[in-house]
């Protein structure tokens, strides 16, 4: 990328810039906006949101691009897994795009067959955000949505500061619904789906990546990969990811929720979480390159997809992506709350603010 406009930064700062990155059908422009703090550097678009790019340093201090993503603006446009983008309003599946709130029910788009994905069919990961600087550390991204978007209630306003230092990467999210007290809640479920390798993006099958996960519980989802309402117990299963275990050596080992190698794309429950309070959610290294992923979240689930449902695709560089080219760590609540009482509430009331925080810490081993 051409450096663009300096905002911010010098030798002993992370170091912040702008540039161009096209423009949608409709004219509505693009930025990228570029956070380096002199371990990793990052690369941010408005449109979704969406980091394109990481790149990490190995043990040897050789620094590869670890996300998957494309060179231009085309690229995000066509149809594409959500390659790095914010995910809103609710991350994960709505049940038949359904849910009751205060009385009524709600449908949403749908566009998983039967069922609500990702915020539906114009998600937040197809909007173009507004952007500016925090100080020289950070960028942080707006969008406003209004009431009805997507088939959701009342208008939220939504805000994703990204900073960085130290080779953390940290992502704040806010989201506010904007109705007076007394007017319509909403539900809310943000993050980001980032595709990770840590090998390098143009690295291919992520099988040798080791997982660890602290959690003793996960929970079970039926065919579609809906939510059943079971959160069971981990120990003997494939999902046992408390000690490290390359990813393939789980997503062979068959059991009723992994079937056929089909791959990690499971929740696991973290424990002792709240706002303001991240815990250890998964740490993962590439043994190979030594690169570790180290994520910390207040969210009380944690998701890793391995990406089992990719269909090829070409990359940055003009490389390949193909199916488990890159593993995803979301963090949010449990898919279809909204249809399960007794999970952890996503509604956000009339008037009322809703704020987490995720970190992405890369280091080497």
């Amino acid at each position: 990328m051409a450096r663009g406009d300096d905002v911010a930064g010098d030798a002993q700062a992370t170091a912040l810039s702008r540039s161009d990155f096209g423009a949608l059908p409709d004219g509505a422009p693009v930025e990228r906006w570029q956070l380096d703090d002199g371990v990793v550097t990052v690369g941010i678009l408005t449109y979704g949101a969406t980091l394109q790019s990481l790149l990490a340093p190995d043990r040897h201090g050789e620094r590869a691009d670890v996300l998957l993503g494309f060179d231009d603006l085309a690229g995000y446009l066509g149809d594409q897994p959500y390659l790095g983008a914010v995910i809103g309003r609710y991350a994960n599946r709505i049940a038949r795009g359904r849910f009751p709130l205060n009385g009524r029910t709600y449908q949403l788009a749908t566009n998983h067959g039967a069922h609500h994905l990702h915020g539906g069919p114009a998600g937040f990961d197809a909007r173009v955000w507004a952007a500016e600087p925090i100080g020289d550390s950070g960028v942080r991204l707006s969008l406003t949505s209004p009431d009805g978007d997507q088939g959701y209630p009342a208008r939220l306003d939504v805000t994703v500061e990204y900073t960085l230092a130290g080779g953390v990467l940290t992502i704040a999210y806010t989201a506010t619904n904007a109705e007076a007290p007394g007017g319509p809640d909403t539900v809310v479920n943000l993050t980001n789906h980032a595709y990770v390798n840590l090998a390098g993006h143009t690295a291919g099958d992520v099988g040798p990546h080791r997982v660890q996960i602290p959690a003793a519980r996960y929970a079970r989802s039926d065919a579609d990969l809906i939510p059943t309402g079971e959160l069971a117990d981990v120990a003997g299963t494939p999902l046992d990811l408390r000690a490290p275990r390359p990813f393939a050596a789980g997503w062979d080992d068959a059991c009723d929720q992994i079937v056929n190698g089909g791959g990690y794309d499971h929740s696991w429950i973290l424990a002792a979480t709240g706002p303001g309070r991240p815990v250890p959610a998964a740490r993962v290294v590439d043994p190979a390159s030594g690169r570790v992923l180290e994520v910390t979240t207040d969210q009380p689930v944690v998701h890793v997809y391995t990406g089992n449902m990719m269909s090829p695709l070409t990359g940055k560089g003009g490389h390949a992506y193909g199916r488990r080219g890159g593993f995803c760590v979301e963090t949010h609540h449990l898919a279809d709350s909204p249809n399960h009482p007794d999970f952890p509430t996503t509604v956000v009331p009339a008037g009322q603010t809703f704020r987490t925080l995720t970190t992405f810490g890369f280091t080497t081993a």
